[in-house]
């Protein structure tokens, strides 16, 4: 079950309009509304835990496996770095400094990075510890 699905069904389980939850969340009617369509996740965790507070759970219950990392990777800090992230690759690649060869081996490296924690994001939701 999604984000999106848990909200809906932990705001109608209290019995709250989208524009009475949004008020307790400090957030817009029309924000909810995305949220609970699954257009939109919360721009950091700090409206999660407004969000689940306001319906009596934790944010935790209303995440599913991997939408924690959504919620993280839209915060400032980790979205600049990010940003930083992409801005250097890109000069790198595009600065001729490297053969091609070793462009594909880096970006294949950074592609392997991004599954390996991606499956380790999986385990961890099905029940498993990080170590």
């Amino acid at each position: 079950m999604t984000f999106a699905e848990k909200l809906k069904r932990e705001r109608a389980k209290k019995k709250l309009s989208q524009a009475s939850l949004a008020e307790k969340a400090g957030i817009t009617a029309r924000t909810l509304q995305n949220y609970e369509m699954g257009k939109r996740y919360p721009a950091n965790m700090e409206i999660t835990m407004k969000l689940a507070a306001a319906l009596g759970t934790t944010a935790e219950e209303l995440l599913s496996p991997g939408e924690e990392t959504i919620i993280t990777a839209m915060e400032p800090d980790v979205r600049r770095q990010l940003e930083e992230l992409v801005h250097s690759l890109s000069a790198l690649f595009s600065g001729g400094r490297l053969e091609e060869e070793d462009r594909d081996a880096a970006m294949e490296a950074i592609i392997a990075a991004y599954w390996a924690a991606k499956k380790e994001d999986r385990k961890i939701g099905e029940g498993e510890t990080k170590q």
